[in-house]
């Protein structure tokens, strides 16, 4: 059926009174008369003005609205306005969660006024009937999220529609067809919305690039990055400046910088890493202690301030890490040569540099620029098996070249003496109150096509939590270094507020199905009770459910200049200092120590503060691509797999159906309630559950079932399963 955009003159005077306040409250400090009002409603009939001119005279009557000068009325504004974020929901309805209210204020869809989902808007809002919670209207938008989204263009003679992509986007956007950019019926597009006059149904917008044919592989790749306003390329001038930089290891710059070139240096990393941000460098000193070197790359020198490397760099913000890419923040000849702490060459760092003594105590400090020397190249499964058998030869099936070889043995006492003190700082911290969330990644087998061939499960091991903790205590000593100074200096740090409390009495109330309980007398004591059961819950079927939900429960982490201190390590001081190949804040704390270590006043709040701000915005919005991406390789798995029946445990329980994810592979699909034809299925919010009228069968949150695909749709990114039922139970 053609879609047709109604001007709908016919309709512009029903219901008229409302109308009319409609459009006085929205210009709430404008008076209008009853021509400016007619034709804002583009009528201009007799009969129409008669029926304005009636409208204002009872408005005023009500004193709704009051007359400024003769014919001239603006409204009476007895309500108190408020600012809020939209949050739309599947129907067309929504909710604002504005720091106004404790509760987010629901907006039924005819209150929702062209407002979409992300939007900052205007709002009044009033009590509802029932439970005395409150509802609002949208009075204003005042930001929308964004202006480009995602979708299937729909040709037609001389127009288009794009459907957007997504449940939380309730109209689709009109094309005009001089502005479809070439492309074709069913291509996937980006599309603008420019404009959205009152009285259409639909927003106008223009097609800015064609990115493919839906369901394919790139297609899909490059509109999850687009949705989120993630570039895949680097533009030309920023390639050709970073090609032009000189990367070279000079005698000048060495000597303004402490050689470490003759200590023991070597790198830790995944397999299949390509850019080296971090190397660790060892040395057991006359006195006995230990002197041991965090050694970070140094971007700073490359990337100037001012420069259209910097811009980009920080526009990017961050690395995004999709199942078959990585979309770098930097141009490649910076994060995989120049920057990246390679073995055998010499690299300019910006180091941490501790002694430490058998208890892992800090005797002493030192920060600055270094020249450092990789000697040697781990994967994190070859420091692992150095751990683990607390010998040098390394077999060939965990080799990072295939072959079996020997590690000098000067690495692996550096490596096993690490891994002691790793081990006792890990404890201590667990001991000051740090959550400890060791969740398991899912990853995929690619193919040449990067077709999904296999799932693996990823965990951290010894290797992976030696890296993490020395990392962990670079970072905590350099926003210790400047946090603790006096008078107080402008800085980036690392936050994590609290955990909200009606977010853990929810955890609660879903954990105590599987019979785990949380103390919540004091943070220490929320804290060990959530380390409790997360140690209890690894390697049972509902560790991902409630590692997840647990994660959720958490405050989200994000950059700032004013320090409240991180609750998921327990730091009174943290930053991030150790990745400035792949995040941008970390470019900018290096340029903050090297300015206060230079004897520097403290740098502009304000602006360091948009910086912050804009990170953890586009931090927020890489993680919802690289989810976005797993989601959609799982998809593509399960395409595969469709004739197979699988248990998965319940991980979520609504009125239309529940949420299934599979213990073997971790995806996650949808049984609609609509399927379940062996009985009336009626959702039990008080206990998580879908139950049977008839029969009095329930599933729960958490409970393991039999499920089947029913349908894979990798454009909607939806995964349909067919519900079989519960697992029989078998005496042995």
């Amino acid at each position: 059926m053609t879609k047709k955009r109604r001007k709908g003159s016919s309709n512009k005077i029903s219901n008229l009174t409302n109308t009319i306040l409609s459009i006085l409250k929205k210009d709430r400090n404008q008076s209008y008369n009853y021509k400016q009002i007619a034709a804002k409603l583009e009528v201009n009939d007799a009969s129409s003005r008669n029926q304005i001119i009636k409208k204002l005279q009872e408005l005023l009557a009500k004193k709704e609205i009051e007359e400024t000068e003769r014919g001239k009325f603006k409204a009476v504004v007895n309500t108190e306005y408020h600012t809020g974020i939209l949050d739309m929901a599947s129907k067309g309805s929504g909710y604002i969660i504005s720091p106004d209210f404790e509760e987010d204020v629901f907006i039924a869809s005819n209150n929702i006024n062209k407002a979409l989902n992300g939007d900052e808007v205007e709002f009044y809002a009033y009590k509802r009937r029932n439970r005395g919670k409150f509802e609002g209207e949208i009075t204003n938008i005042i930001k929308r999220a964004k202006s480009d989204y995602v979708g299937v263009i729909q040709l037609h003679d001389n127009y288009a529609f794009v459907v957007v992509n997504g449940n939380k986007m309730y109209t689709d956007i009109f094309v005009p067809i001089n502005k479809i950019n070439n492309a074709e019926n069913g291509d996937v597009v980006l599309v603008s919305l420019d404009s959205w006059d009152k009285d259409e149904d639909s927003p106008k917008g223009a097609v800015l690039k064609v990115l493919g044919k839906p369901g394919e592989h790139n297609t899909e790749i490059h509109a999850i990055l687009a949705e989120y306003g993630l570039p895949y390329e680097f533009p030309a001038e920023v390639e050709e400046y970073a090609n032009s930089l000189d990367t070279s290891i000079s005698e000048a710059e060495i000597a303004k910088r402490r050689d470490m070139r003759k200590t023991l240096t070597f790198t830790i990393d995944p397999k299949d890493a390509k850019d080296f941000d971090d190397a660790l460098s060892f040395e057991v000193l006359d006195n006995g202690m230990y002197e041991i070197g965090i050694h970070i790359a140094d971007v700073s020198h490359y990337v100037q301030e001012g420069t259209i490397l910097d811009d980009e760099a920080y526009e990017r913000a961050t690395s995004v890490y999709l199942v078959d890419r990585v979309v770098p923040m930097l141009p490649e000849v910076l994060s995989n040569n120049a920057c990246s702490l390679r073995p055998n060459e010499e690299k300019y760092t910006f180091s941490a540099v501790f002694q430490m003594n058998d208890k892992a105590e800090i005797k002493s400090q030192w920060f600055g620029r270094t020249v450092t020397y990789s000697d040697a190249r781990f994967a994190y499964e070859e420091a692992q098996s150095i751990i683990e058998t607390q010998n040098t030869h390394i077999p060939e099936e965990l080799s990072i070249t295939g072959n079996a070889y020997d590690a000098a043995q000067e690495v692996a006492d550096a490596v096993l003496k690490m891994d002691e003190l790793a081990k006792i700082m890990r404890r201590e911290r667990m001991k000051d109150g740090a959550i400890s969330f060791d969740k398991v990644e899912v990853k995929f087998n690619l193919d040449e096509q990067a077709n999904p061939i296999g799932v693996f499960f990823k965990t951290s091991q010894d290797a992976n939590k030696l890296i993490e903790e020395f990392m962990l205590l670079a970072n905590k000593k350099v926003a210790e270094y400047i946090g603790k100074q006096s008078p107080k200096k402008t800085f980036v740090y690392r936050v994590h507020d609290e955990p909200d409390a009606t977010k853990l009495a929810a955890l609660q109330s879903v954990v105590s199905k599987f019979g785990y309980k949380l103390d919540f007398k004091d943070s220490k004591t929320i804290s060990s009770s959530l380390n409790g059961m997360l140690k209890d819950v690894q390697g049972k079927a509902e560790q991902n459910l409630v590692d997840t939900l647990t994660i959720r429960t958490m405050s989200k982490a994000e950059y700032t200049t004013d320090n409240i201190g991180h609750y998921g390590l327990a730091f009174d001081y943290y930053t991030h200092f150790t990745s400035p190949i792949r995040r941008y804040p970390d470019v900018m704390v290096h340029r903050l120590l090297q300015h206060y270590l230079d004897g520097d006043k403290s740098a502009n709040e304000a602006i360091y503060e948009e910086k912050c701000n804009h990170s953890s915005n586009m931090e927020n919005l890489s993680t919802k691509a690289e989810r976005d991406s797993i989601k959609y390789m799982q998809i593509k798995f399960m395409e595969n797999h469709k004739n197979e029946e699988f248990v998965g445990v319940i991980s979520g329980v609504t009125d239309w159906g529940i949420y299934v994810e599979i213990v073997t592979n971790k995806c996650e699909g949808m049984v609609s309630v609509r399927d379940m034809n062996d009985d009336h299925y009626e959702f039990d919010a008080t206990e998580y559950a879908l139950v049977g009228k008839k029969s009095g069968v329930s599933y729960q949150l958490g409970e393991e079932v039999v499920v089947k695909v029913k349908n894979t749709d990798l454009v909607k990114k939806h995964l349909d399963f067919t519900l079989i039922g519960k697992p029989q139970i078998i005496e042995l």
